[in-house]
């Protein structure tokens, strides 16, 4: 098993994260679970057409985040009129959380696009 797949594949034990939501009835934590799908990559044939479309989906999810990071801090320093530290946490969060629904729905569509094998048409 090369080391990208086992990180593609890896990124499913993010779903522990959900036992928090069952442990503590944190209503949130239980969208972790969605992260569970990901341990599919440990099983399936890595090719270049894989690596390519996981690539596109994670640098796209890292600039929507990062964007999405500057935007919502810049929008609740200056017009929620929260401290920077709060305004910064809030960026955070929101970013993070933009950027794994990219990363995941980019990776999906790939995916779909390769199963009905329209490739790159």
């Amino acid at each position: 098993m090369n080391t990208r797949k086992f990180l593609y594949g890896a990124m499913g034990l993010l779903s522990l994260l959900g036992f928090i939501g069952l442990y503590t009835g944190e209503k949130l934590f239980l969208a972790f679970f969605a992260f569970a799908v990901d341990f599919e990559y440990w099983f399936i044939r890595s090719d270049e057409m894989l690596e390519e479309y996981m690539n596109k989906s994670a640098s796209r999810g890292f600039y929507c985040g990062m964007l999405a990071t500057a935007a919502i801090t810049l929008f609740s320093f200056f017009m929620q009129g929260k401290d920077g530290a709060d305004a910064f946490a809030s960026g955070l969060a929101w970013g993070w959380g933009t950027a794994v629904i990219v990363y995941a729905l980019s990776t999906a569509y790939y995916g779909m696009r390769e199963k009905w094998g329209l490739g790159n048409d």
